[in-house]
């Protein structure tokens, strides 16, 4: 059992949960009052079939407090001046006694209460957004938002005061077509040009490419160059949308749980986007979706701008003290890098960027899927929540992506290759399958025809060691620029000996 502290000098009483029976749990719960926590949604009807009471304060009213909360393996019971709730704090490894709401991961709504049986009658879907309250401390995440946005709008100020005084000569911007426009240094902006174009090219563009370097469209060109406008149906365009998506993301994650962003790229396999982060005790599943999706949402409809600023690393030290996973990134950045941070409403993010022009531009957002991650990759580093994500420019290609989706798990390799027997996957080798019987004969025979490819395009064939000592990687450059990805272990005494002595799995 876990007891929460609420507001000092608050007056103390004492729950009791009963189970189906009528009986009640070992030893009663304390409960304090608390005037910092978020006011959850009153499940009177769903507490009360749950058998959940209210035994005695020691005064003869409750106190005249917002609300009063003990946790209870997961669950905070919440005694409300209505009458009770019962809010999911997290995942509960063991379910609190009989009855106490048989099932929280899809509805924290009671099936007797009138609303539960609205919610029942409309078939399965996501928990309402404000069915999942999380204890967040406001005034701190308040605090470091504001400290954030007030470093981010003095250097930019600063910045643009800089460029106003250097800014003005006139430049000659070269388009794919050969068209020359004239522009000014330091203030037009790929943004201009597209405009200047036409209305609709400029609605459309997502990004922009000065020579070799992607470009923000609100970005002032510093020069005479070459300049390539993308839109979404580009894999510039795409990877820059889902980038700052995950952005878009992170500010939601930011703003339901105050927790502490660490990463948010687009995925390398081009769909979608994740963010990690850092929740202490809360595990996110697709019950929290429709809270982050909410405030997805709020932030599109604000058109919050993509603004950049380029810090040096003292500033930036600063900007993101009290989040050590941005220092360490801060840290290990060269010397002579460029360090950039853009804001996107109340976000202010670390990210060499570039960004489309502003939220408005994503159409359709939803979540994935909720999984766990290490820090860094590591399992001996903190573990982490990563939540992906997809947008699109519109809502009918979001509906296709997800109807996609669907028809894709119908040929899952995995649950395909189980129900024709052809393989099994096992902890005793993770990521390698067993192979059956029938998946060894479609094995054999595609090696077979392989093979015989080899041979008739007249190419020979060798085999090679599946382990290698690192001294290979590091003459060939990869351990420098890709050792994180990379599978790497320590040979022991007993690994070696075991190496001369393998056997089949199945002799």
């Amino acid at each position: 059992m876990e007891s929460g502290v609420g507001a000092e000098g608050g007056e103390g009483g004492v729950a009791v949960v009963k189970d189906n029976h009528n009986r009640p749990s070992e030893k009663p719960w304390p409960c304090w009052s608390s005037d910092a926590m978020m006011n959850p949604p009153n499940l009177g009807d769903a507490a009360a079939s749950a058998h959940i009471h209210l035994v005695r304060w020691p005064a003869p009213r409750p106190p005249p407090h917002r609300f009063c909360y003990c946790r209870y393996r997961g669950f905070m019971l919440v005694c409300l001046r209505r009458g009770l709730s019962l809010v999911r704090q997290n995942s509960p490894r063991s379910l609190p006694p009989a009855r106490l709401l048989r099932d929280l991961s899809t509805t924290t709504m009671g099936e007797g209460s009138a609303a539960g049986k609205e919610a029942k009658g409309k078939g399965k879907g996501k928990a309402p957004a404000s069915a999942l309250v999380v204890a967040r401390d406001d005034a701190y995440l308040e605090a470091v938002t504001q400290n954030r946005i007030r470093m981010f709008e003095e250097i930019q100020a600063k910045q643009a005061l800089e460029r106003l005084n250097i800014g003005g000569e006139l430049i000659k911007i070269t388009l794919p077509d050969g068209a020359v426009k004239e522009g000014k240094k330091w203030i037009t902006t790929p943004m201009d040009i597209a405009k200047e174009i036409s209305s609709g090219l400029a609605a459309s563009c997502l990004i922009a490419q000065v020579g070799d370097i992607l470009w923000d469209m609100g970005r002032p060109l510093e020069g005479d160059c070459e300049l390539k406008l993308f839109k979404f149906d580009s894999n510039e365009g795409r990877d820059t949308f889902w980038h700052s998506s995950a952005h878009i993301l992170g500010e939601s994650l930011e703003r339901a749980y105050g927790c502490k962003l660490c990463i948010g790229p687009c995925t390398t396999r081009g769909e979608g986007f994740y963010y990690d982060a850092y929740y202490d005790d809360l595990t996110l599943t697709e019950d929290h979706f429709g809270l982050i999706e909410s405030q997805a949402q709020k932030a599109v409809a604000e058109k919050q701008l993509f603004e950049r600023i380029e810090v040096s690393r003292a500033e930036a030290l600063e900007m993101f003290a009290e989040n050590k996973f941005k220092v360490e990134i801060i840290n290990e950045l060269p010397e002579d890098k460029t360090i950039t941070v853009y804001r996107c409403g109340p976000l202010v993010d670390l990210c060499r960027g570039p960004h489309i022009p502003n939220t408005s531009f994503v159409k359709a957002f939803a979540c994935l899927k909720a999984s766990s991650s290490y820090w860094r990759g590591k399992s001996d580093r903190e573990s982490l929540q990563r939540v992906y994500g997809i947008s699109f420019p519109d809502s009918k290609r979001l509906k296709e992506y997800k109807h996609f989706l669907e028809e894709a798990k119908k040929r899952d390799h995995r649950l395909l290759g189980q129900s024709q027997e052809l393989f099994f996957f096992h902890q005793l080798s993770p990521g390698s399958c067993f192979f059956l019987p029938h998946g060894a004969r479609i094995y054999n025979k595609l090696m077979d025809f392989m093979r015989q490819q080899y041979r008739d395009r007249g190419y020979q064939e060798v085999l090679s060691p599946n382990i290698y000592n690192m001294q290979l990687w590091e003459t060939s450059g990869h351990a420098a620029n890709y050792k994180e990805n990379m599978f790497v272990f320590e040979v022991s005494d007993r690994l070696r000996k075991a190496e001369h002595e393998r056997c089949s799995f199945s002799s």
